[in-house]
């Protein structure tokens, strides 16, 4: 009797073991952040005193892993074209993109890269609080960075956005100020024409394919 308990036990350790390694190896999952239909964006706002500037950033790529039992191992990039950065003035925006300001010739992408997630806090329906630091890459300088996220989860939603496919959705949506100065982006300008703050307000959807 003790023999066949003492086998029962190693069984029920192993099984046990076996069942833990399958969960904390399991892979995260990968979400495409690239948008066929132009609904992502990330709206960017100056608001000096002389002349507020509203802008939208499209063009956005990027893929993020990402797991909902382990929301602290996300990891990925975010990637935005610099050249689709776009005001409504043409004047404005030629210079938004020349070499005084953008220079989106010599740096084409504005990249925000996901290195660690610091703190992560789920409230409900699959919704995460996510305190992200990260490396925001702008006209050839990088700056190190911790922004708010708030990721959603949406099982089995693919084909109510994307038809005939089928797989989950990452919802990130977040809001959060950095500096001009701290990106070269015309240093010496007074903050009375040109905001030294840069509000970003971000909200983009990635999709992962089954």
């Amino acid at each position: 009797m003790k023999s066949r308990n003492y086998l029962c036990a190693i069984g029920i350790v192993s099984v046990g073991t076996l069942g833990f390694a399958h969960v904390a190896t399991a892979a995260p999952q990968e979400f495409d952040f690239k948008d066929p239909k132009g609904v992502n964006s990330i709206v960017f706002i100056l608001d000096s005193p002389l002349e507020p500037i509203v802008g939208v950033a499209s063009g956005i790529s990027g893929k993020i892993a990402f797991d909902p039992e382990q929301p602290k191992s996300m990891t990925g990039t975010i990637s935005v074209q610099a050249k689709n950065l776009h005001v409504e003035n043409k004047g404005m925006k030629d210079t938004l993109h020349g070499p005084d300001w953008l220079d989106v010739g010599k740096h084409p992408a504005i990249e925000f890269r996901f290195k660690e997630v610091k703190e992560a806090k789920a409230t409900k329906d699959n919704t995460f609080d996510l305190q992200v630091g990260g490396e925001m890459s702008i006209h050839g300088v990088t700056k190190t960075i911790t922004v708010p996220i708030k990721a959603h989860y949406l099982k089995d939603k693919l084909s109510s956005r994307t038809s005939q496919m089928k797989g989950d959705l990452l919802v990130l949506r977040s809001e959060f100020t950095i500096k001009r100065k701290d990106y070269g982006l015309k240093p010496d300008m007074s903050n009375d024409v040109v905001a030294e703050d840069i509000q970003l307000r971000v909200s983009i959807v990635g999709g992962y394919k089954k």
